[in-house]
């Protein structure tokens, strides 16, 4: 199955006043298109750092990020504006969601930013429909139970098509009920539609939803129950392409 995205020794040092911090020291990994992976460590180990550099929020100290083939450490910042509209979706543990705004309203300011029409979209429908929320669309988010709001922001960020579906701590909100709602819906999209997804999470239990676990410790990599096996072909092998 085609590589999606792929890290290659993938460092990324902060400054914390005169010190130098390591967040990530070394991170190798690959993830083929229509994975549903979790990442787990626990607070501190580097899961967020590559997290927002796996979402073209931030470039990397040294090491390669693929996209696509495409190297977002050799981007400028109108090509990573590009990455993260078109690319990647981004699932957040705070809905984010505009108070004011309708859902329906929500998911159609990203589709505006994202260079698209808003209205009706037969994708869209679709994945309303399987997150149960096609009925929800005329409520703000105040109006909207925790679990719905996050499906709401699933529906958003999967409005542009992404390739790539990033998750920070999804159901870190939510109960328990509202939790399993979220991570099976999840699992549906991942099943019905192909849609590539990577979890970020401290919670085991979220693991259990996925195909493929990445444990991460302090800054590293430290077991992959799935790994692309020695040989495959890497994307930096393959001729870029354009974004």
């Amino acid at each position: 199955m085609k590589i999606l995205l792929e890290t290659i020794d993938l460092r990324k040092t902060y400054k914390v006043g005169k010190v130098d911090v390591q967040a990530l020291r070394g991170v190798s990994l690959r993830v083929r298109k229509g994975e549903l992976t979790a990442i787990m460590g626990p607070s501190g180990c580097g899961k967020s750092s590559l997290m927002h550099i796996l979402g073209a929020m931030t470039k990397p100290t040294a090491g390669k990020v693929l996209i696509e083939r495409s190297d977002i450490g050799d981007m400028d910042d109108s090509d990573l504006t590009r990455i993260r509209r078109e690319k990647v979706g981004f699932v957040f543990q705070k809905f984010n969601l505009l108070p004011t705004l309708t859902a329906r309203a929500n998911i159609d300011v990203a589709r505006h930013i994202r260079g698209l029409k808003t209205g009706h979209d037969a994708h869209l429908a679709e994945i309303l429909q399987l997150l149960m929320i096609e009925d929800k669309m005329g409520r703000k988010p105040a109006e909207l139970s925790g679990g719905e709001q996050q499906r709401v922001a699933i529906a958003r960020a999967l409005a542009s098509k992404p390739s790539i579906l990033l998750a920070d701590e999804p159901t870190g909100s939510l109960d328990t009920k509202n939790s399993e709602i979220v991570l099976n819906m999840f699992r549906e999209l991942n099943r019905k539609f192909t849609q590539t997804v990577i979890l970020v999470t401290h919670n085991p239990e979220l693991v259990t939803y996925t195909d493929r676990l990445i444990e991460m410790r302090d800054g590293i990599v430290v077991s992959d129950n799935d790994p692309i096996p020695e040989g495959a072909d890497s994307e930096l092998e393959q001729p870029a392409r354009s974004v």
